[in-house]
């Protein structure tokens, strides 16, 4: 067997890399399209220079976000007179780094809101809902904002929460049982009806095939339980609210705390929408509904909440664009939100969009849908003023670093321009975050996960702290102006 030289191996590399030089050096580094492919090489510049890291500084982003106070003050003593969640008050004034986007229109909407926040700081409940894809998942970034809010405005308790709940959330505890299934208006399986309410989903209970024969009820049960990794404001409640509809059977009902019944009752068989609520002197410690008939209600959320102030409510899509904003029955979607009191609705999406964008027609045409979806819930909740929060920076890996979606920026200044032509207040999370290539500034300070697109807590505490920080900058300008008025 011939031995091959080493100077022939080396001569022979050098071969290939010469000719591989060639279409790098002709091939521009979008590419060029052949038999329908696009076929791309390394730059030539890129053969002698590696692409470097952009690392940029976000310390003073880090650094002024006080996220330190977040659980002190005032704890309620389990005992209620009818005011549970009455607010710490302090101060409120801020000067945000990035404050709201506003235009006139959006600045008079938003004024509704802030009288209905005072409003609840003396004695009424309004709701907040935010709605969101995968970033506010678990309550990150929500659970923050409604902690600053409870303090500042009053409110106890986590609000709405789902009938049943799949995400690792913080706020609270949920166990189901086995023959319950979820139905999402953003996620198979889907609900024919689509009757999933504020929240977008819903859940039933699977019968007993053995019993249904016999016409016997079936069984099915849900617990909620406070959780200790919640922030302070969100472990207490007094009132407990379970919505459901549908419901055409008689549906016996029992209520445990712990192992003691403490509620028997029945649900309205008339298959309209209702409310079966629960008042406590106490926060429960773990609640058991047992429910038992021969065809499931449906079932579209609990609430735990106190007696007044600020409800702010969680409600995570997996997934979504936003687009799946309409796809609930929009009867049962806009008495739950009248039912709720609903004075603000912050939307959070685009995450799940920027990554597919070709070009900017694609971005348009995001960016009017979701404006039909802005359009919709005006419709819907016509007392409600609304807050878009754009996408977060997020990266892909290209030529061996980390860097922001070529359409990102272009995205953003689409949505502000949407939002001021809707009335609609825009928070530029990108900016706030640092801008272009920012995410790996926030990865490597554990800011946020490997995949360069999520928070991790201690990363949606600081974004949540610069958005509250930006509500309060324009509340604080509107209620300076109130006081000046004659």
């Amino acid at each position: 067997m011939q031995q091959i030289r080493p100077y022939k191996v080396l001569l022979f590399l050098i071969l290939v890399l010469s000719l591989l030089c060639i279409p790098s050096y002709f091939i521009p580094s979008t590419g060029v399209k052949w038999l329908g492919v696009n076929w791309k090489f390394l730059p030539f510049e890129r053969i002698w220079v590696a692409k470097k890291q952009v690392k940029k500084n976000i310390d003073q982003i880090v650094k002024s976000a006080d996220t330190a106070s977040i659980n002190e003050g005032i704890k309620h003593n389990g005992q209620s007179n009818g005011k549970v969640g009455l607010p710490e008050g302090g101060s409120s004034n801020y000067a945000a780094d990035h404050p709201l986007y506003l235009s006139q229109a959006a600045a008079t909407n938003l004024a509704r809101f802030f009288t209905a926040l005072e409003a609840a700081a003396s004695g009424e409940k309004i709701s907040i809902f935010h709605y969101g894809d995968s970033q506010i998942e678990g309550d990150r970034m929500t659970g923050y904002i409604r902690q600053r809010l409870q303090q500042q405005f009053g409110g106890v308790g986590p609000g709405f929460i789902p009938a049943f709940n799949v995400y690792q959330t913080q706020s609270f505890k949920q166990r189901v049982s086995p023959n319950f299934k979820r139905y999402t208006a953003f996620w198979p399986p889907k609900m024919g009806s689509r009757k999933y309410g504020a929240l977008l989903s819903s859940a039933t209970f699977g019968l007993d095939s053995s019993k249904s024969q016999q016409q016997l009820p079936t069984d099915a049960w849900i617990e909620i339980e406070p959780s200790a990794a919640a922030f302070g404001r969100a472990r207490t409640y007094s009132q407990v609210k379970c919505f459901y509809n549908s419901c055409f059977k008689s549906c016996a009902v029992k209520v445990y705390e712990g192992s003691k019944l403490i509620h028997e009752d029945s649900l309205i068989a008339d298959g309209a929408a209702h409310v079966l609520p629960l008042s406590f002197d106490h926060t429960p410690s773990k609640l058991r509904y047992v429910f038992s008939s021969i065809k499931s209600p449906i079932f579209t959320g609990f609430s735990l909440e106190g007696d007044i102030g600020v409800q702010v409510n969680n409600v995570a899509m997996r997934g979504s664009s936003g687009h799946d904003l309409s796809s609930s029955d929009a009867q049962l979607f806009s008495q739950m939100h009248k039912q709720a009191n609903t004075k603000l609705i912050i939307l959070q999406f685009g995450g799940n969009s920027v990554h597919a964008f070709k070009d900017s027609s694609g971005v348009r045409y995001y960016v009017g849908a979701l404006k039909n979806r802005i359009l919709y819930l005006k419709k819907m909740v016509p007392d409600a003023a609304i807050v878009l929060i754009g996408p977060s920076d997020m990266s892909r890996l290209n030529e061996g670093v980390f860097e922001s979606y070529p359409l990102l920026p272009y995205t953003v200044d689409r949505m502000r321009k949407m939002c001021a032509e809707q009335g609609v207040a825009f928070w530029d999370l990108f900016s706030a975050m640092g801008g272009l290539n920012s995410m790996p500034a926030w990865v490597s300070q554990g800011l946020a996960g490997k995949d360069y697109v999520h928070f991790s807590p201690r990363g949606a505490s600081i974004a949540s702290q610069h958005f509250y920080e930006a509500l309060m900058t324009a509340y604080t300008e509107w209620a300076s102006k109130k006081s000046v008025q004659p």
